[in-house]
Formats: C-alpha cells, sequence, structure tokens
C-alpha cells in the first residue's frame, strides 16, 4: 500500500471513517432510520475515497500501479450500487490498514530512530584553563574535551584520562561496558558509562564514526527494496485478475454485487504490506547486531549472496601488528626488551611502532618519554631512554649501528616482521611480529556457508606465501593473491557469473571491488572512508562475526515477507472466488480481506523477533588484547 501522507492525516481519516461507520450503525439499528444511516456511510467512505484518489494519482504520475486502485473500485462500486454499508467498511479497513502499516513501519524504525536520537549537538572543550560549550562543527582534531558521566561521546578521540568506560550497545550490541585505557580511542556515538574523562580529538565532527553511521541509517530509511518494485509489478498482474473475475462474475450471473464482492475482498492487497513492513524490521535487526545495512534493497542482496570474497589485510586478519614472540639475549629480561623497545617507540606512528607500545601498555610496563629521538625512514629509531641509548629497527639496521656483524636470525614464517632492539651498545633482544587471523573466522565461515554461501574465497594484493599461511585451515574454495585493485574488481565479475556476490574490504584499494559485488561489505570502524562509503553493508564492531548475523537476519526477514505475500494472496484468491460464487456479500468480504491483511502484517513484524545464532566465543576479559579490540576505531 502507498501512502504519502503523514501519521496525522492517516489518523484523522481512520476517525472519520470509524465515526460514519459507527453513526450509521446506531442510526440503522439502533433508531431506525436505515436512510440516514446510508448518509452517514456515505460521509464516513468519501473522504477516505477521495484520499485514496489523490494517491492514486501520484502514483501514477509517479508511473507507479499499485493495488490501491483496487480499493478506489471496491468504494466506487459499493456507492454506486447503494452497498453504502460495504462501502463505509472497506473505507474503515482501508484508512485502518493504512494506520496499522504506518504504525508497524514505525515500530521497525525504532532503534534507528533511537540511534538518531543521540545525536550530540554541542560539547564542552577545555580552553585557557576554562570549560566552554561549543557547537559540534567548531570542534578540531587536537582539542581536548571533557566527557561527563552518561554524555554521548560526540566525536571519535583517544582517551587522555587514566581510562574510560564505555557504553557501546547502542552502535554495536555489546550488552557491558568496554574500558578504554589511557591512549585507547573512543568510537563517537558510545555513552559514558563510568566517571568524567578526556578525550582529545582526532577527528572533525562531520567526519567521525557517529557521523557516518548517522548518514548510512537516513539514506537506508529513505530506501525502497527490490522486493517492492517486484511486489509492484505482481500487484498489476493480481489487479488485472481482480477485474476479470470480478467482470466474469457480473457476466455470467448477471449480479453486479457479486463483482463488488470481489472487488472488497481484495481490497487492500497483503503484497504491498507485507514486503516493507519485514525488510524495515529486519534493518533494525541488522542495526541492532552492529551490521549497518543501508537499505532494504542491500538487504536482500544480502539473502541471496552465493558467493564470498575476502580481503587479507584489515578483514581476514586484523590488520594491525601484534607480538608473537620476544626472544632476549644477555641475560636481560623479556619485559625489559620491550619496555625499552616501547618507550623509544612512543615518538614515531609508525604501525609497527604502535603496536609494540600497545603491548608494553596492557602488560603494564612503565613507558618514559625518550630524548634526542632520530628516525631513519624505512630503518628504525636511535635515542635516548632514561639515558641509555636505545636502538630499534630491522635486524640489518640495529646490528649496524651496534658495529656488529648481522648474522642470520633463523627464517620467519611468512607474513612475519623481525623488530631488533639494542641497548647500551648491546644487541638485547628480537621481537616476532604478525599480522594474526582474526579470532573465531573459522567458525564464522563454516556458519556462512550453512546459511547458504557455497563458495568463499580470498583476494589479497599480498604476496602468495603470505596469503596461504593466512588461509590455512579455513577450507577457502580459492586464493587470489598478488591482486591490484581492478584485478579485485575482475574476480568480482567472474565469479558473479555463478551468482550474487559479497565482497568484504577495508581499504581504499578494496572501494571498486565492493563497488562491483552484488553486495559490498566495508569494516566501518577502522576502514578507509571510500570502502564505508561504496559499500551496501558497514559492520560496526572491529570483528567479522556480525557479517554471520547480519545474513542470517537478512535470510529470515526475507522469508519472511514472502511467507506473508504467498498465505496473503492465496486467502485473498480463495476470498475472490468464494465471493463471484455467492458465499460472501461485499461486507462479509471486506471483513475477511482486512483480516488477512492485518494478519499478515503481524506475520511480517515477527522479522524483529529474529535472534542469530550465538557465538560460541567466550566474552574476553577487560582489559585484554580481544576486549580492547572490541572498541578501537
Amino acid at each position: 500500500m502507498e501512502h504519502s501522507t503523514g501519521g496525522s492525516l492517516e489518523k484523522a481519516l481512520l476517525v472519520v471513517a470509524l465515526g460514519g461507520l459507527a453513526g450509521g450503525l446506531v442510526l440503522a439499528f439502533g433508531s431506525g432510520r436505515p436512510e440516514l444511516a446510508s448518509i452517514v456511510w456515505l460521509a464516513g467512505a468519501v473522504p477516505v475515497l477521495a484520499g485514496l484518489l489523490v494517491e492514486i494519482l501520484r502514483s501514477l504520475l509517479r508511473g507507479e500501479v499499485g493495488l490501491d486502485i483496487v480499493a478506489a473500485l471496491s468504494m466506487s462500486a459499493a456507492l454506486l450500487f447503494g452497498e453504502t454499508l460495504a462501502a463505509a467498511v472497506v473505507a474503515v479497513m482501508y484508512s485502518g490498514g493504512t494506520f496499522l502499516e504506518s504504525f508497524a513501519e514505525g515500530r521497525a524504525r525504532r532503534e534507528m530512530r533511537d540511534l538518531l536520537a543521540r545525536v550530540p549537538r554541542t560539547a564542552t572543550r577545555y580552553h585557557n584553563g576554562a570549560l566552554e560549550d561549543v557547537l559540534l562543527d567548531a570542534i578540531a582534531p587536537g582539542d581536548r574535551l571533557l566527557i561527563r558521566q552518561g554524555e554521548v561521546v560526540p566525536v571519535d578521540g583517544t582517551v587522555s584520562s587514566a581510562s574510560a568506560f564505555l557504553d557501546t550497545s547502542a552502535l554495536t550490541g555489546e550488552s557491558l561496558p568496554v574500558k578504554v585505557a589511557n591512549g585507547g580511542e573512543a568510537m563517537s556515538g558510545s555513552t559514558n558509562a563510568g566517571d568524567a574523562f578526556d578525550l582529545v580529538v582526532t577527528r572533525p565532527a562531520k567526519d567521525s564514526t557517529y557521523a557516518g553511521i548517522v548518514r548510512l541509517v537516513e539514506q537506508a530509511q529513505a530506501s525502497k527494496a527490490p522486493m517492492s518494485r517486484l511486489a509492484d509489478r505482481w500487484s498489476l498482474a493480481f489487479l488485472l485478475a481482480t477485474v476479470a473475475i470480478a467482470v466474469s462474475a457480473w457476466s455470467f450471473t448477471g449480479d453486479p454485487i457479486r463483482a463488488v464482492a470481489v472487488l472488497v475482498v481484495a481490497t487492500p492487497c497483503p503484497l504491498i504490506l507485507a514486503v516493507p513492513v519485514a525488510l524495515v524490521a529486519g534493518l533494525s535487526r541488522a542495526a541492532h547486531y552492529g551490521v549497518l545495512v543501508k537499505g532494504a534493497g542491500p538487504l536482500e542482496a544480502l539473502a541471496r549472496a552465493r558467493t564470498l570474497i575476502l580481503d587479507k589485510t584489515g578483514t581476514l586478519t586484523d590488520g594491525r601488528p601484534q607480538i608473537v614472540s620476544i626472544d632476549a639475549h644477555g641475560g636481560m629480561e623479556v619485559d625489559e626488551v620491550l619496555r625499552l623497545a616501547a618507550a623509544l617507540d612512543q615518538a614515531t606512528k609508525h604501525p609497527v611502532a604502535q603496536a609494540i607500545v600497545a603491548a608494553a601498555r596492557e602488560r603494564g610496563l612503565t613507558l618514559t618519554v625518550p630524548r634526542e629521538v632520530a628516525e631513519i625512514p624505512g630503518e628504525g629509531l636511535v635515542g635516548l631512554v632514561e639515558d641509555r641509548p636505545v636502538v630499534v629497527g630491522g635486524h640489518s639496521f640495529v646490528t649496524g649501528r651496534l658495529g656488529m656483524t648481522a648474522a642470520e636470525y633463523p627464517a620467519l614464517a611468512a607474513g612475519s616482521v623481525l623488530v631488533a632492539v639494542g641497548a647500551d651498545g648491546k644487541l638485547v633482544g628480537h621481537l616476532i611480529m604478525a599480522d594474526p587471523l582474526r579470532d573465531g573466522t573459522d567458525r564464522m565461515l563454516s556458519r556462512l556457508r550453512r546459511q547458504g554461501v557455497s563458495r568463499i574465497l580470498l583476494a589479497t594484493g599480498d604476496r602468495q606465501e603470505v596469503a596461504k599461511r593466512i588461509a590455512e585451515g579455513l577450507g577457502l574454495d580459492g586464493i587470489r593473491a598478488g591482486l591490484t585493485p581492478d584485478q579485485k574488481v575482475l574476480l568480482v565479475l567472474t565469479e558473479r557469473k555463478r551468482g550474487p556476490v559479497m565482497m568484504v574490504g577495508d581499504g581504499v584499494n578494496d572501494a571498486p571491488a565492493l563497488a562491483a559485488a552484488d553486495i559490498g561489505v566495508a569494516m566501518g570502524v577502522r576502514g578507509a572512508a571510500a570502502s564505508a562509503e561504496t559499500a551496501d553493508v558497514v559492520l560496526l564492531v572491529d570483528r567479522l562475526d556480525p557479517l554471520e548475523a547480519g545474513v542470517e537476519i537478512a535470510r529470515g526477514a526475507r522469508r519472511i515477507a514472502l511467507e506473508s505475500v504467498v498465505a496473503g494472496i492465496g486467502l485473498s484468491v480463495a476470498g475472490m472466488v468464494a465471493a463471484a460464487l455467492g458465499y460472501l456479500t461485499p461486507v462479509q468480504g471486506a471483513l475477511i480481506q482486512e483480516a488477512i491483511d492485518i494478519a499478515v502484517i503481524l506475520n511480517a513484524l515477527r522479522a524483529l523477533r529474529i535472534f542469530p545464532a550465538e557465538t560460541t566465543e567466550p566474552t574476553p576479559a577487560v582489559g585484554s588484547r580481544a576486549f580492547q579490540k572490541r572498541v578501537q576505531p
């Protein structure tokens, strides 16, 4: 059912139609004035019919034909042949169905509205030793903000207090507050669940995670699904069938009331009601689990995906190097090797250095501020840590600085990185680092296969040996390594010949492939903005497992929509046949059809109750690396 009027007008039409029906019934059966009852029924039906005709005209101007025409035909025919009671019943049921559809869609969008309603407008900023309230547009990277208890974090930033407890449930579905240590990143849109803390801004408000989420939600709310367009095409066929049955019933029996009954029992069609309600409900459920689908169309595409193509770095893997092991030399303790390296590495933003600093902080090591630091790009760092000369970098660079012969280090696994540490003129240790596979990836891929994804490929620009090592034990159907962005696009286009393709990536180089796929999925927390803008689906947490929940919800919502359509159309056709054979009067047909409409709407709302299968992964301990990964943008 198409309607462009606001909820207040829908409610007003329903009140008028109900008043007309009730008033006429009182006059007809309470006071014995059937002639006046007919006038009151007419008065209740005509405003609804007028509003319906205006809506039909608007739809025709947009090139859309729907079953609202059947509703107009049934009311017009009932009034023409003196069936004013039937016209009043149809008016009540039509206006009631329109109002119920609006109410149902409103309930389905509730979680998205809650997300939009949480958008903060101002923030409290430190300025010249005082606090001031400023508009978000006035905030710039580097500003320090005060986030009070209960306030929503307005922009992305890093925690400059000792720690912060953040409630990310509105964004990720994470039920428990998470602890973010000093220097950790706080995602905009999360709520301060602990004491007040200071936040150093890293992105302008317009580029923040939460602002991007809100833009995507608004796009999702304005979308129309391919299933809805398909429903419009079906509605034209159903309209022709309805008119044919009505004309046939009139022609063979000579009774125009049978034609009226046929038209009435077909008004309006659950085909139009069920699809948008079920899919909008699916959008709401997916957002609750940290999967932001940009519209009902992408939700349906997500439900039909048969091939999954995964990028490696930042998608299949964490995208951030982690310390695998530490080799200490010359009697130095492992923690001391890490502390010296991390203290010096505070002076650079290199990803490997930042991973070393993070690892040291997780172990509770105290890091002093280095002095006289010099960075040799692509090689390493030299400087003073507590007046001790320290050098950190590649094995050859460090040994060269120490005046040593660069002895061969044992061969590392493909994709690993070796970081050497020197102190006081001696080689004191090595850090072996790697970009590991995300936890639970194998289980997630297995569950996706059970949901109908029959083919899974790895597509990466990395070397073949690195890709093979990462993919070991995952049971992938293929590995494509050394790919350029245009080669990833070609792979997607080739795989589309087998069926709908879902591509998951996070980098700028993945954006073209995401656009070429039937459904593009971006890692939205730390992924490139180009990928998030291009993709159809954005994962709001730095994990892959929400994707499995999103696919399950999409399939469930689509299945519920189709079930509602098939059941509703089947019952409508049966009712039309019964009316054509004279078993239903127009009033009875109207009541039966609207009962069908209410049933399919309520069935479509079952999509709000889709609960994806729980993962078997344990909840990470607060402060652990796995725990921090859940909140780091």
